[in-house]
C-alpha cells in the first residue's frame, strides 16, 4: 500500500491512489494547531486522492519514504531532511479504509530523531 501511495505522489497520478482506497474511506490529520492541515476528515477514496494531488502539487522537495508505522509500511514524508508528516493505513481487504496522518511537530520529534542521517566527520 505505501509503495503505492509513494509512487502515485511522485508521479502526481489521482488514478492510481483512488484504486488503493475504499471508496468510504476517511483521512484525518492532526497539526496540534503549528503546522496547517485539514480541519475535518476528508471523506471518500476519490476526495482523498484529489487532496493528495493536490498537496504534491504544493509541496516541492517534498519526499515519500516507505517506513514502518504502527507495524505495516506506511509513507513518512521529509523535507529538508526533516521528518514533517507519517501516515498510518488501516486496510480493509486490500484498500486503506482509514487514513491517520501526523503533522504535529511535537509527535514528529523521534521520528525525526530515528531517521536522521549519519553525519560523516573529517579528518577524525
Amino acid at each position: 500500500m505505501a509503495r503505492h501511495v509513494k509512487e502515485a505522489w511522485e508521479t502526481k497520478d489521482i488514478a492510481a491512489p483512488v484504486g488503493l482506497l475504499d471508496p468510504a474511506a476517511v483521512m484525518t490529520a492532526g497539526g496540534g494547531g503549528t503546522v496547517g492541515t485539514v480541519l475535518r476528515p476528508v471523506e471518500g477514496g476519490p476526495r482523498i486522492a484529489r487532496y493528495m494531488a493536490a498537496i504534491a502539487d504544493r509541496a516541492p522537495g517534498l519526499g515519500l519514504l516507505e517506513r514502518p508505522v504502527n507495524g505495516v509500511p506506511g509513507p513518512v514524508a521529509r523535507k529538508d531532511g526533516a521528518v514533517v508528516t507519517v501516515a498510518a493505513f488501516d486496510v480493509a481487504g486490500r484498500r486503506a479504509a482509514r487514513i491517520r496522518v501526523v503533522r504535529n511537530p511535537e509527535k514528529l520529534r523521534p521520528w525525526s530523531r530515528a531517521h536522521e542521517r549519519p553525519q560523516t566527520r573529517h579528518g577524525s
